[in-house]
């Protein structure tokens, strides 16, 4: 075997390694999020990580340090991922209008069909009322909580120039496009026996002129 084979083979082992690692820290933290949502920062215990996940405690503080520091990338990764999509949203050929429909739906879909986006809404909104979380992740959500809303305010300023977005203030009506999602979203992660899947043709109405 040459040396050409051995760096090949080094490589695709690395890759495959460095793939394992991520899966591990995501079912950490996708685990992690469930023992937040329920138990909050001060009462979660690296233990009942462990017993979620199914990993050693070991293996937990191998990835993190502490709870904060899972607590603190949970909270990262998940506007990084929303203010991600916030962008692809906002360079799409598309009209405003139809923009704003597409985001309600998807996210009101993604949000009723999986558990954990119900529960980081409600984590999120938690920890943004919190005085007791880490210095660390109060700076995360001072600096990324904001986009997500400057991207609708955008669209919707866009909207109204078109004459396809009703009038109002755009901040206000961004705020209100993600406050009744965020509402929605802690209503079915706190009471699921008593949710109704949304119409989202009603929330659509809020922003959307109808057409002559």
């Amino acid at each position: 075997m040459n040396f050409q084979s051995i760096a090949v083979i080094m490589a695709r082992s690395e890759k495959l390694n460095q793939k394992m690692k991520d899966e591990r820290r995501e079912e950490i933290l996708q685990n992690a999020l469930a023992v937040f949502a329920s138990k909050g920062l001060a009462g979660a215990k690296i233990t009942d990580i462990s017993a979620l996940s199914g990993f050693s405690q070991g293996l937990i503080y191998h990835y993190y340090k502490s709870k904060e520091e899972i607590f603190t990338e949970l909270i990262s990764t998940s506007f990084d991922k929303l203010n991600k999509a916030a962008k692809i949203l906002e360079k799409m050929p598309l009209p405003p209008a139809a923009k704003i429909s597409m985001a309600l739906k998807k996210l009101i879909s993604d949000m009723e069909d999986d558990d954990n986006r119900s529960k980081l809404h409600l984590l999120i909104a938690q920890a943004s009322l919190s005085e007791s979380i880490p210095a660390e992740t109060k700076k995360v959500i001072k600096e990324k909580n904001r986009f997500p809303y400057e991207v609708i305010a955008r669209i919707i300023s866009l909207g109204q120039i078109e004459g396809t977005i009703r009038d109002g203030d755009p901040d206000q009506l961004a705020t209100l496009f993600w406050t009744s999602l965020i509402g929605l979203a802690i209503n079915r992660s706190v009471h699921p026996d008593h949710y109704k899947k949304t119409d989202t043709d009603i929330l659509l109405r809020m922003f959307i002129k109808e057409q002559d």
